[in-house]
C-alpha cells in the first residue's frame, strides 16, 4: 500500500483513542478524512473541530460521496467494529483497501526511528512521558498516544517525521506490525485471554515482538521478565535503576543510576511506584539518542500527566477525587498503592466499571481481592465494548465474590447522589469503559458536598 496514492482516509471507529490519533495525523498531512463511530464524545468533538466529517449512524448513505472512490480511499478499522457492520460490509464487497489501525501505524512508522512501548500495563504513561521528554529536548517527533497528554492536550503530536513514538498494543497481536528501532516491555501479566487463550501464548507473542526490534536497535525490559534486554527496575541491580526514593509534597525525589553515570535528586510528580517504573523506562529509551542525562531528567520534572491516569479532579485537604483508567487487577492494585501512599489514613471509596465480560470472567477472583482492599466498593454494570454477554457473568456475580461489608452495585445515574452521601474522604472512579463520561457530574456532586 502506497500512502502517497491515497487521497481519502475513512475510519470505522474514528472516536477510539488510537484511531483518532491516526485521523489527526492524516488530516495534518493533507488527506481528506471522514469516519463513523457509535456515539459523539469529547474526542469526536475535537475531530469535528478540525473539519473532519463524522456521523454516528450505521448507514452507507452517510459515507461522503468522494470516499466511495475505491481507487483513492483507504479504509481503516478497529477490531471493535463488528464484521457485520453495514459500512464495513459495503467497503469489503466493493473491493476497497481495508486495513487495521495497527497495520497502518506500522506502515507510517516503518522508515522512521521508531520508539515502541509494549506491556500489558504502563504503555500509555510511558509513551506519553517519552514523547514529552523528547519534545522538551528538541527531538523532531511524531507521537501516537493511547491517552490525552496534559502537557500538549492531545493524543497526537507532530513536530517532525524522522522520529516516532507509538504504543505497541498486544491486543489482537497488533504490535507485530511494528519494526521499532528502540522498544521497551513494561510488563507481561495475563490479559486478553479471549485472544490468546492462555498466558503462555501471550508470553510467546511478546517474545515474537521483541524480535521485531531492528538489528541495530535496542530493547529495554523490566527486570525479571522472561525476555533478554537492557533491564530497568527500582532499588535493584538493573542496568537502569531508581534508588534512594523519598517523597516530598507528593513529589518523588530519587537517584537515577545508568550503566555510565548517576544523577542525584531527580524529580517526578506522578504518584505510585508503577509510574516511577514508567518514567524510568521512558528515560532509558530516550538515552539512546545521546542527549545528556541531566537534560532528560530536567524534562521529566515538567511532565504533567495523562487524562484518566490518576487524574486529580478534586484535591483538597479532606476531599480527594481521582479518576483512572485501571481495568485489570494489577492496575487496581497499583492505584491502591499510589493513593494510600499519597493520602494515608483516609477512608477510600472506589467506583469500578468492569470492562469486558471475558476479562471479568477470567480474573474475577483477582478483581474481588483487589477491590476488597478499599473501604467502600461500588460496582457498575459490565461495559461490553466489542463483546456479547456471557451467561452468568454480571456485575452482581462479581459483587457476590467480594468478601466485604460495604459494597453495592448501582446504576451510573445514581452515582452522584450516592457518593455525595458517603463518609469517605477519597473517591476513585476506575475503568476503561464509559465511566469517564460521569466524571463531571460526580465532581459537581462532590464539590457541593464540600460547600
Amino acid at each position: 500500500m502506497d500512502l502517497n496514492k491515497i487521497h481519502n482516509v475513512y475510519f470505522l471507529g474514528i472516536g477510539g483513542i488510537g484511531m483518532s490519533g491516526l485521523a489527526r495525523y492524516f488530516k495534518f498531512i493533507g488527506k481528506n478524512v471522514a469516519g463513523y463511530d457509535k456515539v459523539s464524545t469529547e474526542i469526536t468533538d475535537g475531530l469535528a473541530d478540525l473539519g473532519i466529517d463524522l456521523h454516528f449512524e450505521e448507514d452507507v448513505d452517510k459515507i461522503p460521496r468522494s470516499f466511495k472512490d475505491k481507487e483513492a480511499t483507504l479504509v481503516v478499522y478497529t477490531p471493535a467494529v463488528p464484521k457485520k457492520h453495514q459500512e464495513y460490509v459495503y467497503f469489503l464487497a466493493n473491493g476497497f483497501e481495508i486495513q487495521k489501525r495497527a497495520a497502518v501505524l506500522g506502515i507510517i512508522t516503518k522508515d522512521t526511528y521508531c520508539f515502541a512501548v509494549a506491556g500489558t500495563h504502563g504503555k500509555t504513561t510511558t509513551s506519553a512521558i517519552l514523547a514529552h521528554i523528547l519534545k522538551e529536548t528538541g527531538t523532531p517527533i511524531t507521537a501516537f498516544l493511547g491517552g490525552v497528554s496534559e502537557n500538549f492536550n492531545s493524543n497526537f503530536l507532530i513536530e517532525g517525521n524522522e522520529y516516532t513514538v507509538v504504543e505497541a498494543d498486544e491486543f489482537d497481536r497488533s504490535f507485530l506490525h511494528l519494526s521499532p528501532m528502540v522498544a521497551c516491555i513494561t510488563s507481561i501479566d495475563a490479559d486478553h485471554l479471549d485472544i490468546y487463550g492462555n498466558e503462555n501464548e501471550m508470553k510467546k507473542t511478546f517474545i515474537e515482538f521483541s524480535k521485531k526490534v531492528k538489528p541495530q536497535g535496542k530493547l529495554f525490559v523490566k527486570n525479571g521478565l522472561p525476555i533478554q534486554g537492557t533491564t530497568f527496575g527500582i532499588e535493584d541491580n538493573s542496568d537502569f535503576s531508581i534508588r534512594n526514593i523519598t517523597i516530598t509534597n507528593s513529589t518523588y525525589l530519587f537517584d537515577l543510576v545508568t550503566p555510565t553515570e548517576t544523577i542525584n535528586g531527580v524529580m517526578f510528580n506522578k504518584p505510585g511506584k508503577h509510574n516511577l517504573l514508567n518514567a524510568l523506562a521512558a528515560l532509558a529509551m530516550a538515552t539512546t539518542l545521546g542527549t545528556p542525562l541531566s537534560r532528560l531528567a530536567r524534562a521529566l520534572a515538567s511532565f504533567k500527566g495523562i487524562k484518566r491516569r490518576f487524574s486529580y479532579q478534586i484535591n483538597e485537604k479532606d476531599l480527594i477525587y481521582i479518576d483512572d483508567y485501571a481495568h485489570h487487577p494489577t492496575e487496581i492494585d497499583a492505584v491502591y498503592e499510589a493513593v494510600t501512599s499519597t493520602h494515608p489514613n483516609k477512608r477510600i471509596t472506589v467506583v469500578f466499571q468492569p470492562h469486558l465480560f471475558s476479562r471479568t470472567k477470567d480474573f474475577a477472583l483477582d478483581f474481588s481481592k483487589s477491590l476488597a482492599r478499599f473501604d467502600e466498593i461500588i460496582l457498575l454494570d459490565i461495559y461490553p465494548a466489542r463483546e456479547e454477554p456471557i451467561e452468568g457473568i454480571t456485575a452482581n456475580w462479581l459483587l457476590d465474590m467480594i468478601d466485604h461489608g460495604h459494597k453495592q452495585k448501582v446504576a451510573k445515574q445514581d452515582l452522584p447522589e450516592i457518593l455525595r452521601a458517603s463518609r469517605s474522604q477519597v473517591f476513585l472512579t476506575l475503568g476503561a469503559g464509559d465511566i469517564g463520561q460521569e466524571v463531571n457530574s460526580i465532581k459537581k456532586a462532590l464539590s457541593e458536598k464540600v460547600c
